[in-house]
């Protein structure tokens, strides 16, 4: 019996050392096959490696100070002021694609670093991550911008998932601890990543959780123990860019955030980033030609990829002369359209008015707003508004926003104004107001444009073509603040106005130092009469434009 036992422990014996030999065997010849493969891939990515094409344009004209960023001078003083001091504040740049936005806060982290009271060093990352590309899963499982866990259920999971401990996979908020988070496009961001970034920029930590996650469990590392405890660290500075405007930003975010705002570039400063581009990659530029592309590209991005193709054609005519005719062709062909440049007209008009709008990231605009007058004698008269666009849809992450233009109630309070102020019967007079260019308009900030184009109109007194204006008309013919205003004064001097009438609220000292053109402030609306009227009625009508016939003239303009 002894001796039976003796033999069977033998044979499992056996029988053991062999399966676990075979194992080993097994393991070894995987092993072997893993690593043949994994060499031969090695090798292939090495070869992937060595090929290289030449550095693109786009990539050698990029700025590598601030003077290569042309038009942006005060946008960088302000973002090196949030952001190069001891305490760094989070920052959101308002601007047009193509102007410097990424470049400058490249740089201003750069500049920071040298400063010895900037909490910034050396090993201060800048973190880049574009908002429209952020992809996340409502289980949790990856989110590269907060960060996630990897559960052992999840193929993949390793040796630890093995052992059923969840493993947190960091973000790019951790990875910019210590730097910046540069964040494109921020308002494109879906709202729920914005609330968890909203709370991170709070706790400057991030916490993550998992069902699989015990803190009794003794074969949980201590590090995962510390992580699920404690939070991933994510201390830095959130530099996001938007080209939309802000009130379209959550206004969460704007409340933590320093706003910048970078302008858009005029047809000289396109021709300036033109020129660098072309010296950069070693050919010359016709002066014509280099104008032509500051006539039609609207930031730099639009002149370098022009320069691009027209050196192109250059090189294969065995030229290093970009000509103004390679210029047209890549014109024509990339069916490029001229900016249009608003210049105030040459001669006064009645009831033609420069307003002024802003647009887009606070880019200013002159603002065309006509205005006729017809005295009707047999009916009531009609009150008809050209031009506006009532209403316009927003979209954004699968929401639709509709907003309407005021301006046909600003035109409604004009003419209760007129009637109020100035003792004219506006039912008698067929009016009609126009603005001109089809853009949607916001009406508060044209209330007194509207007031002295209908105006104008109704006592025939020209208006003068060298005065631009902008402000909010109350009932009572005051004039009240509006935003935007320095974008406005700058589009005014570009068009050629003198003269700008802005609200006494909005009045700036800086506007006193502004060569060219005179900044008035107004409280109400006689005040603006009195300084964009010219002081005659319209007798020799060959000298001024757009006047009204057959129209009755009011009383003269009281001081």
């Amino acid at each position: 019996m002894m001796y039976t036992l003796m033999i069977i422990e033998m044979v499992f014996t056996i029988i053991m050392g062999l399966y676990f030999f075979n194992a080993l065997k097994g393991q070894k010849s995987n092993r072997i096959v893993i690593d043949k493969e994994s060499k031969k891939e090695m090798e292939n990515l090495k070869k992937l490696r060595n090929i290289k094409l030449t550095e693109p344009l786009t990539e050698k004209s990029r700025p590598s100070n601030f003077n290569e960023i042309i038009g942006q001078e005060k946008g960088i003083k302000a973002l090196q002021a949030a952001l190069c001091g001891p305490n760094p504040q989070h920052v959101i740049i308002y601007g047009p694609p193509g102007v410097g936005k990424t470049a400058a806060a490249r740089l201003v982290l750069k500049y920071a670093k040298k400063k010895v009271y900037s909490p910034f060093n050396e090993v201060s990352k800048f973190i880049e991550i574009d908002a429209t590309t952020i992809r996340f899963d409502d289980r949790g499982i990856a989110d590269p911008l907060i960060g996630s866990v990897h559960d052992p259920i999840y193929q993949g999971a390793g040796p630890l998932g093995v052992a059923g401990i969840p493993q947190p996979k960091p973000g790019a908020v951790t990875k910019a601890h210590g730097g910046i988070l540069f964040i494109d496009e921020i308002g494109e961001l879906h709202h729920i990543e914005m609330n968890k970034l909203l709370k991170v920029l709070e706790d400057r930590k991030v916490f993550l959780d998992s069902s699989y996650y015990n803190s009794s469990d003794t074969n949980m590392p201590t590090y995962i123990r510390d992580i699920f405890e404690n939070g991933l660290p994510a201390d830095f500075r959130l530099v996001g860019a938007t080209t939309r405007n802000p009130e379209e930003i959550t206004p969460a975010l704007r409340s933590r955030c320093v706003e910048v705002f970078f302008r858009a570039l005029n047809p000289e400063e396109i021709r300036t980033i033109a020129l660098n581009a072309v010296n950069k990659i070693g050919f010359n530029i016709d002066d014509k030609a280099c104008s032509m592309v500051g006539k039609y590209c609207e930031n730099g991005r639009d002149a370098v990829n022009l320069i691009q193709l027209a050196s192109g054609i250059a090189l294969n005519e065995d030229r290093n002369d970009i000509t103004i005719e390679d210029v047209e062709w890549v014109i024509e062909n990339g069916q490029y359209s001229p900016r249009f440049e608003k210049t105030i007209n040459d001669r006064p008009a009645v009831g033609y008015v420069n307003g002024l709008a802003v647009y887009g990231s606070n880019i200013g605009a002159v603002m065309e707003i006509e205005a006729t007058a017809q005295k009707s004698n047999t009916r009531k008269g009609v009150l008809k508004i050209t031009g506006i666009v009532e209403e316009e849809e927003i979209s954004n992450q699968n929401r639709k926003m509709i907003r309407t233009s005021t301006a046909r109630c600003s035109v409604e309070n004009v003419i209760t104004v007129i009637e109020r102020t100035f003792g004219l019967n506006c039912d008698e007079y067929d009016i009609h107001i126009n603005f001109s260019g089809g853009a949607p308009v916001d009406g508060p900030s044209a209330g007194i444009s509207i007031a002295t184009a209908v105006y104008s109109a109704i006592s025939n007194v020209p208006v003068s073509n060298e005065v631009a204006m902008t402000g909010e008309l109350s009932i009572h013919g005051d004039v009240r603040a509006v935003g935007g205003v320095n974008a406005k004064v700058q589009a005014a001097k570009k068009a050629g106005a003198k003269v700008v009438i802005i609200p006494d609220e909005n009045w700036q000292q800086s506007f006193s130092k502004l060569d060219g053109v005179e900044v008035i402030t107004v409280k109400n609306i006689k005040e603006v009469i009195k300084i964009a009227l010219e002081k005659e009625k319209v007798k020799d009508k060959s000298k001024c434009i757009n006047t009204n016939v057959d129209v009755l003239a009011a009383e003269s303009i009281k001081a």
